[in-house]
């Protein structure tokens, strides 16, 4: 993979949670090709620990971790399985979370709901719950784990991964987009509680990113663009989808302490203008 920067990593520890997926797996292949020792961490054991092989097969170091952010006597233990096999931490990337179908409408717009299908009325406080849990405490829960490791050292970085829906929500999923609205506030209270430690904590906001999941929501089998995917590419000023790759840059400009040093406490859109667009 071609690294949009050149920063040199060698010697840090930077643990990823989240690493089995698509925006956090890239993260950690970037890390580890600019020297890191990456702990990659994620719920699916099976997809960290390919992940690590075939990054240690090019010659990086990485292992791979099954971890649940939501508990913390098992991230203690991933905690010390991290500090025998590469150290303590340096940098954390906060990057598990996600959304859940029984906190999401069916319908844009309440007057367009239709019987049988699911509408604000029908969201299940459980399935709101899970998703509020899964990405703030899932963000918190590590934070209080591994950034432990960094006051000691009175140094270190903390990147949490918000997203567009933070700055505006988007419509069908009120819950995923408050709970991101929640991390990037988190990131400011984090940035300010720390700043006196070495500390610095920041969050990227990345934009619509097309995978295996949600393929088919934005586009339809003859390959154009479904009506949702159309409405969002019409939002885009650059009027496409983010590469999962353009959001390594600002990942590792931010990480790194002699690039921005002075930096805590910011959010990073990295969404082709998505945030800055009004509509008009």
């Amino acid at each position: 993979m071609q690294l949009p920067l050149n920063v040199d990593y060698s010697g840090k520890v930077v643990v990823v949670t989240g690493a089995g997926g698509l925006i956090c797996g890239a993260m950690a292949r970037a890390f580890a090709q600019s020297g890191a020792k990456v702990a990659a961490l994620d719920l699916n054991e099976e997809a960290v620990k390919k992940l690590a092989d075939e990054l240690k097969a090019d010659g990086f170091v990485c292992e791979g971790y099954k971890a649940n952010v939501l508990d913390p006597a098992a991230l203690e233990e991933v905690h010390k399985a991290v500090i025998r096999d590469l150290g303590e931490c340096d940098i954390l990337v906060n990057g598990a979370g996600g959304n859940n179908p029984r906190a999401t409408t069916d319908n844009e717009y309440q007057h367009e709901a239709k019987e049988g299908g699911k509408s604000f009325f029908d969201l299940e406080a459980d399935g709101v719950d899970f998703v509020f849990k899964l990405n703030f405490q899932g963000t918190l829960l590590p934070t209080q784990v591994f950034a432990k490791d960094m006051v000691a050292k009175k140094a270190g970085c903390i990147l949490n991964v918000s997203s567009m829906n933070a700055y505006t929500p988007l419509t069908k999923i009120p819950a995923y987009s408050a709970a991101k609205a929640g991390i990037s506030n988190f990131t400011q209270w984090l940035a300010t509680h720390f700043a006196g430690t070495g500390i610095r904590c920041n969050a990227i906001a990345p934009g619509f990113l097309v995978s295996a999941q949600n393929y088919r929501l934005l586009f339809n089998e003859d390959g154009t663009p479904t009506p949702r995917s159309a409405k969002i590419l019409n939002g885009t000023p650059m009027g496409r989808y983010v590469d999962a790759s353009e959001l390594l840059g600002g990942t590792l400009f931010l990480c790194d302490d002699k690039s921005a040093s002075a930096i805590t406490g910011v959010v990073l859109p990295i969404d082709c203008g998505f945030a800055a667009y009004s509509g008009v």
